[in-house]
C-alpha cells in the first residue's frame, strides 16, 4: 500500500484509510469489526477515522484492535453532544466528549482530533479552537484539525491554527479541489477526504431513497463520465484512484461493514494514479457541467 506523508505532521499515512461510521450505524458485531479490522491492519491499512456521534464505533474500534494500538493512525472527531445533555459545540461538553472518546477507543492519546463540521462562526469565536488547543497541550492529541467544507474549511485552513483538513472529494463533489486544497497544501496541512468514491451512487438505476446520496446521483446524470459504464467494480476503482490523484491529498478514508471490502478497494488501487490527460479530462467535464449551488457535501 502506498504511503504518503501527511504534511507537516509527517506522519507516513496509507493512501487508504478506513472510516468508521458504517461499522458504528449498521450493528456489526464485535466478530465482524475485529475481522475487518484487524485484517485490513495486517493488509496495510494504518488510518482510521471515527467520531463521537457514529454510534458505537469508537468502542468496536477499542474493543477489536486498541491493542494494537501502535499500528495506526487514529483519528476521531468532536462536536456534537451524543449522549450528553449539553447543547452541540459547548467547549465544557467538548472537553467531556474528548476524554469519553478515548476511554471508548482504550487509548491515552489520538493522533488527530477534528472538529466535526462546525459553522464558520463558531471557528471565529475561537472557543472550539481553544479547547482542542488545549487538548493538544495536555498530550490527549498529537494533532488538531477541522473536518468540513465549503467556506468554514476555506476558514479554518487559512486561520493557520490546525495541522489537519478532512474534507470531502470525489468525482461528484470537486469543489475543495480549488477551494481547500491548495491552501491545505500551502499551509503544510494533512489532508484526508472523505466520501472519496461518492458513495458509488451509480450503482443504482434510479434515484435512491436516501437523502444523503441523492445530491451525487442527481450531479452524476448530468456529469455522465463514460467510465461508469464499466462493470462496477472497475468503475469504482476509477473514481477512488481519481480522488488520490488530486493534488494535496493524502488519504482516503472508505467506510464499510463488509470485511473484504478494505482488502478489496486496496486491490483496486494497484493500477496506480491517473494519467495526467485522464485526470484532467474529469476535472475539465466537472468545470464544464458543473453548476453553482454543487458545493462540498457534508
Amino acid at each position: 500500500m502506498e504511503k504518503r506523508t501527511y504534511g507537516k505532521t509527517g506522519m507516513e499515512v496509507a493512501a487508504l484509510g478506513f472510516g468508521g461510521a458504517e461499522i458504528g450505524f449498521q450493528g456489526v458485531s464485535a466478530a465482524e469489526a475485529d475481522r475487518l479490522l484487524g485484517s485490513a491492519l495486517d493488509a496495510g491499512l494504518n488510518v482510521i477515522d471515527t467520531a463521537e456521534c457514529y454510534g458505537n464505533s469508537e468502542e468496536l474500534i477499542g474493543q477489536t484492535v486498541g491493542h494494537r494500538r501502535d499500528d495506526y493512525y487514529l483519528f476521531t472527531k468532536c462536536g456534537h453532544a451524543a449522549g450528553f445533555e449539553d447543547p452541540d459545540w459547548e467547549p465544557a461538553m467538548l472537553t467531556r466528549s474528548i476524554d469519553r472518546s478515548l476511554q471508548r477507543l482504550r487509548t491515552d492519546r489520538v493522533d488527530v482530533i477534528h472538529l466535526h463540521s462546525c459553522s464558520e462562526e463558531l471557528l471565529r469565536r475561537g472557543e472550539v479552537i481553544e479547547v482542542l488547543q488545549q487538548a493538544k497541550q495536555a498530550g490527549k492529541t498529537r494533532y488538531i484539525g477541522y473536518s468540513g467544507d465549503g467556506m468554514a474549511a476555506r476558514y479554518a485552513v487559512q486561520s493557520g491554527l490546525f495541522d489537519s483538513l478532512e474534507t470531502s472529494l470525489n468525482i461528484a463533489d470537486q469543489q475543495a479541489a480549488e477551494l481547500t486544497l491548495p491552501l491545505a497544501a500551502a499551509a503544510g496541512m494533512g489532508v484526508v477526504v472523505k466520501r472519496p468514491i461518492a458513495n458509488a451512487v451509480w450503482q443504482h438505476d434510479a434515484k435512491p431513497d436516501n437523502g444523503y446520496v441523492q445530491p451525487y446521483w442527481e450531479r452524476l446524470q448530468q456529469l455522465k463520465y463514460s467510465f461508469l459504464e464499466r462493470p462496477l467494480a472497475e468503475s469504482i476503482g476509477t473514481a477512488l484512484r481519481f480522488t488520490l490523484s488530486i493534488p494535496g491529498v493524502h488519504c482516503a478514508i472508505v467506510g464499510t461493514s463488509n470485511p473484504d471490502r478494505w482488502s478489496a478497494n486496496a486491490r483496486l488501487l494497484e493500477a496506480g494514479p491517473l494519467t495526467a490527460g485522464e485526470l484532467e479530462q474529469m476535472r475539465t467535464r466537472w468545470r464544464d457541467v458543473a453548476e453553482a449551488d454543487w458545493v462540498g457535501q457534508t
